[in-house]
């Protein structure tokens, strides 16, 4: 029972003690509380009074900001209100100004009428005043003086135009020998002699006996079928083909190769060979119209121009290869063209075909520049093209710039210095006639043929003939020389009259 008595004893002081530790604990808790709820507080006093004050100020700074913006806003006002006003007086002003000027002027206007009508009456006046002293009427007045005054003017024009004319001739000679000078410098094309004859290499000389064959039977073949005349001669291992038709003659030396290749060569064989050689002629004849136009940069021609261009290959004029020729003719007129500003096509293309006809002119009627012409209209060229080639030769009058070039390149072509060529027989009379033809003028003392036939210099005697008359003899010799000679391009007379006084001093 004690024990039992101190174990409640103790339990009831254990209790009490806990129970008076937790409520000073507590105790101590709610007066923490207490601080902080009153720390709390007072920081939150103390924040609102920094908030009211920072919105105070910022109340303070925004209404002192409007007051500023307003503060200028009425001074502009102002100024506009101003700049009004003054605008407004000085409209005022100048309508003011106005309404002066156009009562001023409104007086002007009827004073110059006023002037005006009385100038109209004096002037009428003293038109009668001078009809009557002249005895003339106006009108008849104002034609005398327009005619006058026609006169002087045409006068004044013509002197004008003469002094226009001078110098356009100038420069434009100028020009034409720099632009052909130029052309002549660019193109370079080759030059093939005149040959009328080939001369075929053989083996051995036992060739020529089976050329010739039994009774003569092979060589009568060969030249009836190509119309070439065969010359076997003494000449060592050769035959020589002679006839005028390059073409036929090509044949026959491409048939005669063949043979002497083949080894078999009687009348049947001739003929087979014959055959090949022409159709290898006309191939070749196509391949070289084709490679010209490809030179030229011609496109678009007629197949059948192809052919003739080739056949032109085989054709010469004085000597020089009218191929050739053409294909150098394109080239000048195209570079001209080109420095002229011309159309470089057309002046190429009609330079190319300008000789057309002479692939031609043996087998048609006619001269080759109208066979050419009629040739180009049928295979659809342009009329710029038959145009040029119709006036060429100068027999129309060229039309276009295209024309007149392919008339100068055909010249400059035709015309240089070797490139055409004709027998020393025929060349040395022709020499002869020239000189012969300017001695026969009376007055003339001597006279050369130089530059190869195309200039002549005529000396005359200075005590027969006066310096005005040496200008007659230049034309008279130029119209003898083109009614008796013929003559590649054109030849210079150059008439030349000279008076020395010699003394010696002593």
């Amino acid at each position: 029972m004690i024990a039992i008595t101190g174990v409640g004893i103790g339990t009831i002081t254990g209790y009490l003690i806990r129970k008076g530790i937790a409520e000073g604990k507590i105790k101590s808790a709610e007066e923490a509380a207490k601080k902080i709820i009153e720390e709390a507080q007072r920081q939150a006093e103390t924040n609102k009074k920094e908030l009211l004050l920072e919105a105070k100020e910022e109340i303070h700074r925004m209404r002192n900001e409007v007051e500023r913006e307003n503060r200028e806003r009425r001074s502009e006002l102002q100024k506009l209100e101003r700049r009004l006003v003054y605008k407004e007086e000085m409209l005022d002003k100048k309508s003011e100004m106005l309404q002066h000027k156009e009562e001023s002027l409104a007086k002007k206007i009827k004073e110059l009428e006023e002037k005006e009508t009385s100038i109209d009456e004096l002037y009428q006046k003293q038109i009668e005043e001078l009809e009557r002293l002249s005895g003339l009427t106006s009108e008849e007045a104002r034609e005398i003086l327009l005619g006058d005054i026609k006169k002087e003017v045409t006068h004044e024009a013509a002197v004008m135009i003469k002094e226009i004319e001078s110098k356009a001739k100038e420069e434009a000679d100028k020009k034409a020998r720099e632009i052909i000078s130029y052309a002549i410098q660019k193109c370079a094309a080759d030059h093939v002699a005149e040959t009328t004859v080939t001369v075929v290499s053989l083996p051995n000389d036992e060739m020529k006996g089976r050329i010739i064959g039994r009774e003569g039977r092979n060589i009568r073949t060969l030249e009836t079928l190509t119309g070439i005349d065969l010359i076997i001669d003494d000449t060592p291992e050769a035959v020589i083909l002679s006839g005028f038709d390059p073409i036929r003659r090509e044949i026959a030396r491409i048939a005669l190769e063949k043979l002497i290749v083949d080894g078999r060569i009687h009348p049947a064989r001739i003929e087979e060979m014959v055959e090949k050689a022409k159709r290898e002629v006309e191939a070749h004849i196509r391949e070289e119209g084709e490679q010209a136009a490809f030179d030229c940069g011609v496109h678009g021609l007629h197949s059948e121009l192809i052919r003739l261009l080739g056949r032109l290959k085989f054709r010469t004029s004085y000597g020089q290869n009218v191929l050739k020729h053409s294909i150098e003719v394109s080239h000048l007129a195209g570079l001209m063209a080109a420095e002229l500003g011309a159309d470089v096509k057309i002046a190429k293309r009609a330079g190319l075909l300008h000789d057309i006809g002479k692939a031609v002119d043996h087998e048609m009627e006619g001269p080759h520049v109208t066979i050419g012409a009629d040739l180009a209209r049928k295979y659809r060229e342009s009329k710029e093209i038959v145009h040029a080639i119709a006036a060429h030769h100068g027999d129309i009058e060229p039309q276009t710039v295209e024309a007149v070039l392919v008339q100068a390149a055909d010249a400059i072509s035709a015309a240089r210095p070797g490139a055409r060529r004709e027998t020393l027989e025929a060349y040395i009379k022709r020499l002869e006639k020239l000189e012969e033809i300017a001695n026969s003028f009376e007055g003339v003392e001597k006279s050369y043929a130089i530059q190869a036939g195309r200039e002549i210099r005529v000396m005359v005697k200075p005590e027969e003939v006066f310096d005005n008359d040496i200008v007659l003899i230049a034309r008279e010799i130029v119209k003898r020389i083109e009614s008796e000679l013929e003559y590649p391009g054109q030849i210079k007379v150059n008439v030349i009259r000279e008076t020395r006084a010699i003394e010696y001093a002593k």
